[in-house]
C-alpha cells in the first residue's frame, strides 16, 4: 500500500508529488495521458515560479520577462492605461516544458509517475481508498492509505468522493500567433462579460491570445473579435475550464484536493499554478497519510496562506464588471508605476504601492 497516490500531474500534482517523496513517504502518481498535454493554460507566470524548479531549468522555460499591462475597455486602437515596473513583473514561459520538468524533479525525488494511467474509479474506506486505474485497457487496483486529487477542474476525485464543487466554471480558450514578438507588456481587454480578454507575447515562440467568460457566453465569438480586431490568425486554438471560488471544504475521509481540484486561483486572473503549488506546500507539511485527523490541519494552512488573496482577488474582479465610465476614470487614476505583486492582491496596500500612488 502507498503512502499517498496523486491523481493528476499537473504543476500541483507534481509538486506534491515531489515534496512528499522528498519526506520519505511512498508516492505514486497517475497523468491520464503525457505530462504537459494537451495545453489549456497560458504560461504566463510570476517570477515566483522560479522557486519551484531547478536552476539550471530557467534558461530552457523563459520565453519572455514582462514589466508591465496595458490596459483597454475597447479593442487594441482604444485608449490604453499602462502600469508597469521598472524591474521585471513576470514571465512568459514554456507552459508544457514546465509541467514536465516538474514532473522529473517528482521522478528525481523518488515518486513513481505513470503517464497513461487513468484513475476511472476511487473509493474511500475507514483504513485506506482504493483507485481503478486503466492503462491500454487493462485495469488494476492501487491502494494507497491517502489520496491527493490534483485532478484539474473537473476533478473525478471530487465529484466520487463527494466533495463540493467550486464556486463557478469559467470558459476559457486561447490560440497563438507565430510571429516573434518580444515586447515587455502585456495586453488587458475589458471587453469579456466579467472577466478580460488577453494578449501575451512570447518572444520567439510568437503570441498569445485568450479570452475567458462564464458558461452560456458566446466564448468563441468573442475570441473570434478579439483576433479580428488584432488582424491575426492563430493556431494551436485550446479550450479548458477555469475554476473560481474554492468549496467549503476540499477534503473528505482519506481524499484531499489540490490545486485546480480546489479552486485554489486566483479569481481576477484565473490562474493558479502558484497557488496550486502553495497548497501543495501546506499538505506536505501538515498531512499524515497514518492520521486522517490531519486533513483538517492542511485545510487550515491552505486557507491561512491563500484565503486572503483570494477574497481580495474576487473584489478586484468585481471591477471588470463596472460601467465603462467608471472603469476609465478608476484605470486613469491608478495607472503609472506600480508596487505590486501579481499574485498577491494585499500587496496594492503595502506601504511601497501605496507610497507610488500618493507620490504621483
Amino acid at each position: 500500500m502507498y503512502d499517498f497516490a496523486v491523481v493528476g500531474v499537473g504543476p500541483a500534482g507534481a509538486r506534491f508529488a515531489r515534496r512528499a517523496a522528498e519526506a520519505g513517504y511512498d508516492v505514486v502518481a497517475f497523468e491520464q495521458g503525457t505530462v504537459g498535454t494537451p495545453l489549456a493554460c497560458s504560461g504566463h507566470v510570476s517570477t515566483d515560479v522560479w522557486e519551484f524548479v531547478p536552476d539550471d531549468a530557467k534558461a530552457e522555460l523563459l520565453q519572455n520577462r514582462v514589466y508591465g499591462a496595458r490596459f483597454h475597455v475597447g479593442g487594441p486602437d482604444s485608449e490604453s492605461y499602462p502600469f508597469y515596473k521598472r524591474e521585471e513583473i513576470s514571465n512568459v514561459i514554456d507552459r508544457v516544458e514546465l509541467d514536465r520538468t516538474l514532473a522529473d524533479c517528482a521522478r528525481d525525488a523518488g515518486a513513481d509517475v505513470r503517464e497513461h494511467h487513468t484513475v476511472v474509479d476511487v473509493t474511500e474506506r475507514h483504513d485506506a481508498v482504493e483507485l481503478t486505474v486503466s492503462n491500454a485497457g487493462d485495469t488494476e487496483a492501487v491502494e494507497a492509505k491517502m489520496v491527493a486529487g490534483c485532478d484539474g477542474p473537473t476533478s473525478r476525485v471530487r465529484r466520487q468522493t463527494g466533495l463540493p464543487e467550486p464556486g463557478e466554471l469559467l470558459h476559457g480558450v486561447l490560440a497563438f500567433d507565430s510571429d516573434p514578438d518580444d515586447g515587455d507588456f502585456v495586453d488587458v481587454h475589458l471587453t469579456a462579460p466579467r472577466f478580460f480578454a488577453w494578449r501575451i507575447p512570447r518572444g520567439d515562440a510568437g503570441v498569445e491570445y485568450g479570452l475567458a467568460a462564464p458558461p452560456g457566453e458566446s466564448v468563441n465569438d468573442l475570441f473570434d473579435r478579439l483576433t479580428d480586431a488584432y488582424d491575426v490568425d492563430t493556431e494551436h486554438f485550446c479550450s479548458g475550464a477555469i475554476p473560481v471560488g474554492p468549496p467549503e471544504r476540499v477534503h473528505g475521509r482519506r481524499v484531499f484536493l489540490v490545486g485546480d481540484a480546489a479552486a485554489q486561483t486566483k479569481p481576477f486572473t484565473g490562474g493558479g499554478i502558484l497557488y496550486g503549488m502553495t497548497a501543495a506546500d501546506c499538505a506536505v507539511e501538515t498531512i499524515d497519510p497514518d492520521d486522517p485527523a490531519t486533513l483538517r490541519d492542511y485545510e487550515s494552512a491552505w486557507r491561512s496562506e491563500l484565503s486572503r488573496e483570494i477574497a481580495l482577488g474576487h473584489w478586484l474582479r468585481r471591477a471588470y464588471s463596472l460601467p465603462e465610465p467608471v472603469q476609465r476614470l478608476g484605470l486613469r487614476a491608478l495607472s503609472g508605476e506600480i508596487a505590486v505583486h501579481m499574485d498577491r492582491p494585499t500587496s496594492f496596500f503595502s506601504r511601497e504601492h501605496l507610497g507610488k500612488l500618493l507620490g504621483r
